[in-house]
């Protein structure tokens, strides 16, 4: 999808808008790399197929987008300098790689557009073969991901941690994947107020000038996992002219619409929601366990305004739930 030159705050709602008002997004990365038999019990996790099947990561791209979905995610969740280095890379092999993928990720969507330009899912418009709009959102896992420890799913990362801290942690790979020729930056699973903040002033004093959502987790359906409101989370993503859309990731099911009204109460900007299946991350076994809540069918979406949220959590289709 053509974005250069596009005003941030207008792309998301003409993306939403040529979707026909909401978009579906690529489902577990994770969870599919482990259907195609990849042992991911690694500090990469995901991103360790960057380096070992970068073939799969293609491969699971384009089956969400035969699946149907008009975002896919990259695989950078947990491809960090750090994480690399710590795996005996060095600095400019760790930068290569989370460029990568971003050129993965796109190397697939050119793919499906050309041996899909006269299939069903195009269609003419006045003559003219329109495509199904197809964004690449660069994955920024949280700070708890790269220590792949599970305080992702807690928020709590010591007294040690600080603002600054988070803001150099993630500044070079935000700079990288701001430069990848990604449509924009997708922060995930963020699990506290503290790095919300961090992200939002990182992406005004490096002057990032694609767009960005921040999507972030709960175990309650009112608060973030560390016990930050939801609300007061969202409110830093409102005041930021670089995010375009604000949402919730990796939560059970059963707590997303309230968090969504929550989310409503204090931003206009278009909601994305993925949840996970309901299951518990063991951060022990670096596993998810299974609970007694329903398992129901991937329903993962942007919505763009109040009156659709209902209908369109009742409405939408299969295509997979699991991890990133």
């Amino acid at each position: 999808m053509e974005l250069e030159g596009v005003e941030p705050s207008l792309i998301m709602s003409d993306f939403l808008s040529k979707c026909g008002g909401y978009a579906v997004v690529d489902g577990g990365f994770a969870t599919e790399l482990e259907h195609h038999g990849q042992d991911l019990k690694d500090p990469l996790w995901s991103a360790k197929c960057l380096i070992s099947s970068p073939h799969l990561v293609r491969r699971v791209h384009l089956d969400y987008l035969d699946a149907g979905a008009n975002v896919i995610i990259t695989a950078s969740y947990q491809a960090t300098i750090q994480g690399f280095e710590a795996k005996g890379l060095s600095t400019e092999e760790a930068e290569t790689l989370i460029r990568k993928s971003v050129e993965i990720a796109c190397e697939a969507r050119q793919i499906y557009h050309d041996r899909c330009t006269k299939d069903s899912w195009d269609f003419l418009d006045n003559g003219n073969i329109t495509r199904r709009p197809v964004l690449i959102a660069a994955s920024v896992g949280s700070y708890g991901a790269y220590l792949a420890d599970g305080s992702e799913y807690s928020g709590n990362y010591g007294d040690s941690v600080t603002l600054e801290t988070l803001k150099d942690f993630h500044r070079r790979r935000v700079q990288i994947l701001a430069k990848s020729g990604a449509d924009l930056i997708a922060f995930e699973t963020i699990p506290n107020k503290l790095e919300a903040q961090a992200c939002a002033e990182l992406l005004e004093e490096e002057g990032i000038d694609i767009p960005s959502w921040f999507s972030f987790t709960s175990m309650d359906g009112i608060n973030v996992v560390s016990g930050d409101s939801i609300s007061e989370c969202a409110s830093i993503a409102d005041s930021c002219n670089k995010v375009v859309a604000v949402g919730i990731n990796c939560t059970a099911p059963r707590f997303i619409h309230r968090l969504i009204l929550s989310i409503r109460k204090v931003t206009n900007k278009p909601v994305v929601i993925y949840p996970n299946s309901g299951e518990t991350y063991d951060a022990e076994s670096k596993q998810w366990v299974m609970s007694n809540c329903l398992h129901f069918f991937l329903m993962v979406f942007i919505v763009v305004n109040s009156d659709q949220e209902t209908e369109l959590m009742l409405s939408f289709a299969e295509i997979n739930w699991g991890s990133r």
